[in-house]
């Protein structure tokens, strides 16, 4: 999403080999060494974020529910420059990540790349 909006040059960090229990549990962890490695890199920002809430909901109808929170770290400081947090329920006939999707659109709309 951030490529449609003209942003270029973008690396993911290649995460380590763990198992499923250990990102849950050492999630701060793990995110600090991405932290570490980008300014090994010589990164000037990171792209980080936390899935809040990633569900259906109980009944009939099932709607997705999902919500994040995105922000923009500027590495030689550890400022954060922009965060976005929100939520979004969907229709009954929609899945949760084309409802996360149409929740990030709307929050990267607010960040300004100028």
């Amino acid at each position: 999403m951030l490529r449609a909006r003209g942003v270029g040059a973008i690396d993911l960090y290649p995460a380590p080999k763990n198992d499923d229990a250990s990102l849950v549990t050492n999630d701060h962890a793990r995110i600090e060494e991405a932290m570490v490695w980008a300014r090994q890199q010589k990164y000037d920002f990171a792209v980080t974020g936390s899935v809040e809430e990633w569900r259906y909901k109980a009944g009939i109808d099932a709607e997705p529910a999902v919500g994040v929170t995105i922000r923009i770290v500027e590495l030689s400081t550890g400022k954060v420059l922009w965060s976005a947090s929100g939520t979004k329920t969907g229709r009954a006939s929609e899945n949760a990540s084309g409802t996360a999707l149409t929740l990030l659109d709307v929050l990267l709309g607010n960040l300004d790349l100028g």
